[in-house]
């Protein structure tokens, strides 16, 4: 098969694809190299930072698949795909445990103050008695989006000794129990906001959820509260969650590993915000997840080349 590589994936399953298949790679390729190398391509396998469009996917009059290596669908043209026939695959499986160990990693630090704490001590300040943090034992975690991701932290908070809380797009009775098996209580969104103290945001980025942390979602929260963005930058309001961060009495901090800008050269408006945790999406990267997708996308391209992508695909993999 004819591929285009538009993103890094693990080193190992690159070279597997390269001795089976004719493999282009178009990372960080401009507009006209990207739409030269696409002309002749079967195959596109693709990340989040680069964006699939229409344009694009008619420059490749040959492409039959694409496959995110990944969950979000936020940097495709999904109608064009439908329209053409073209398949899509994503593989949102792997990235579950790697996204919501990031989640957890930044309540601690920030219920524990520890990226500030370094920075100070960097500097030669002994800052311990100004650095009073607090638990997260006993207290609410709020998650906006309690999918795979979503549910995960749950789990994760719960055996922390912490509640969970959580929505999702279409509840029923079902879903509920499902939840409820992971020891996390459905919910509406108003009332994971209104009662999180650590609020997680694990939503895809649709046109439902563009902009849905806006300002008046950020007023539920509880003051000295703390908001996770591990989903899309797109999700929230950046100047609204930005005055919740600088008024005094309202949000306590934020960690952020997505942002509405995001690429090299970047500077994020929150960079100069002590209460705030900036990663650079790197919810995913962990060499565990990059490993399992990447093997899981050699499957997935074996599969189509026998011509039994639709009986091989798993649950939640296969969008057209």
């Amino acid at each position: 098969m004819r591929i285009l590589m538009l993103s890094p994936i693990d080193a190992g399953s690159l070279e597997a694809l390269n001795r089976e298949h004719d493999v282009a790679s178009a990372v960080g390729a401009g507009a006209d190299t990207l739409r030269s190398l696409a002309a002749d391509r079967e195959i596109f396998i693709f990340r989040s930072g680069v964006d699939i469009s229409g344009e694009l996917m008619r420059s490749a009059p040959e492409l039959r698949l694409i496959i995110r290596a990944g969950s979000g669908m936020d940097n495709i043209d999904i109608a064009d795909v439908r329209r053409r026939g073209i398949r899509l695959v994503k593989v949102p499986a792997p990235a579950a445990q790697s996204v919501a160990e990031l989640t957890f990693a930044l309540m601690l630090d920030l219920a524990r103050k520890i990226s500030l704490a370094d920075r100070l001590l960097r500097e030669a300040h002994w800052p311990k008695h100004e650095l009073l943090g607090q638990l997260l034992f006993g207290k609410t975690v709020g998650i906006a989006g309690a999918g795979n991701i979503g549910s995960r932290v749950g789990e994760l908070g719960t055996a922390w000794g912490m509640k969970a809380i959580g929505c999702v797009e279409r509840p029923s009775a079902a879903i509920a129990q499902v939840l409820a098996r992971k020891g996390v209580e459905l919910a509406t969104l108003d009332e994971v906001l209104a009662a999180g103290d650590f609020v997680t945001v694990n939503l895809p980025l649709t046109e439902r959820t563009r902009g849905l942390i806006d300002g008046r979602a950020l007023s539920l929260m509880k003051p000295g509260s703390f908001l996770i963005n591990v989903a899309r930058g797109g999700i929230v309001d950046e100047e609204a969650l930005y005055g919740e961060l600088t008024t005094p009495g309202r949000l306590a901090g934020a960690a952020l590993d997505v942002h509405a800008r995001e690429g090299e050269g970047e500077v994020s408006p929150f960079a100069e915000l002590p209460n705030v945790i900036l990663t650079p999406h790197i919810g995913s990267m962990t060499a565990e997840c990059q490993g399992a997708i990447g093997q899981r996308l050699l499957e997935i391209v074996s599969a189509f080349t026998r011509g039994s992508l639709e009986a091989e695909v798993r649950n939640g993999e296969l969008i057209s």
